[in-house]
């Protein structure tokens, strides 16, 4: 049969450098023939059809137009989709590059200690660098996890900041943080913005608590006690002597957090 007119056209920019669109096919999808599609677009009041050449670069039905874009003009874009009984167009998208922005990750995502406090991290990050000479404004979502857990929690209330308390942690845990950016506002547009991907993890652990809930230590409880208890000691000798490098101690220390909780053998033996 005929393919069937292509639906849910997208389309995003990546630092309002390019555009890529993707699409579903018709309800019954390629019906046993081949079928080709071809994404076109234009400016608004100028006229001229262009076709995207790059397919494939974010699925199946998706096409990327790398350059040559123009800013505050709209664009119509379409799918046409053939094959050996006909063709199919679908609706046709208008937009603003402007309203489809997205960004790389924040970058120079750092997590630490807030002093002793067994509960809670300070999150601290960079905007991302394509867009920090463009008008924006932007909204930063955080999520975090325990290390022995897939379960993400998610911030939502970060706002335009770039810097986080994380409160209510596990003391002595080792959490997995990860920040994204969106931005919105370009320029005015009232769009709501797109989420760019989750950063990289980034490792640190909360300070362990010195009380004792009750019962007593596990064997070798009382050499693992004076394990801590030499290694607070230690650092807070170098926090206080270090002058210039105070947090050489906790960075140290929370490096050395994430390799013991990384193998179970290690966590026994120490």
């Amino acid at each position: 049969v005929p393919p069937e007119k292509p639906v849910n056209i997208t389309c995003w920019s990546k630092n309002m450098k390019d555009l890529t669109c993707k699409w579903a096919p018709g309800t019954e999808g390629e019906t046993f023939l081949h079928t080709n599609y071809t994404l076109k677009y234009k400016r608004r009041w100028y006229g001229q059809d262009n076709t995207c050449q790059e397919y494939h670069t974010a699925g199946t039905y998706s096409c990327h137009i790398p350059k040559d874009l123009a800013l505050f003009t709209p664009y119509e874009i379409w799918v046409e989709a053939s094959n050996r009984l006909g063709v199919a167009v679908s609706d046709v998208v208008m937009l603003d590059i402007l309203d489809v922005v997205t960004t790389d990750p924040p970058s120079d995502v750092h997590v630490s200690r807030v002093g002793d406090l067994e509960d809670q991290l300070s999150v601290r990050w960079s905007s991302p660098p394509a867009l920090k000479d463009f008008l924006f404004q932007a909204k930063y979502q955080i999520q975090y996890r325990v290390e022995d857990s897939s379960e993400w929690k998610v911030v939502d209330d970060v706002g335009n900041q770039t810097s986080c308390r994380l409160a209510g942690l596990r003391p002595g845990t080792v959490y997995f943080v990860q920040v994204r950016c969106n931005p919105f506002s370009i320029y005015g547009s009232k769009k709501a913005g797109i989420w760019s991907d989750w950063s990289n993890p980034t490792a640190a652990s909360t300070p362990r608590s010195e009380r004792v809930a009750g019962g007593c230590d596990p064997k070798g409880g009382e050499q693992n006690t004076t394990l801590r208890r030499e290694l607070k000691q230690f650092f807070g000798w170098v926090k206080k002597h270090a002058y210039g490098c105070s947090n050489l101690g906790i960075k140290l220390y929370d490096q050395w957090r994430v390799w013991l909780q990384k193998s179970h053998k290690t966590r026994n033996q120490v």
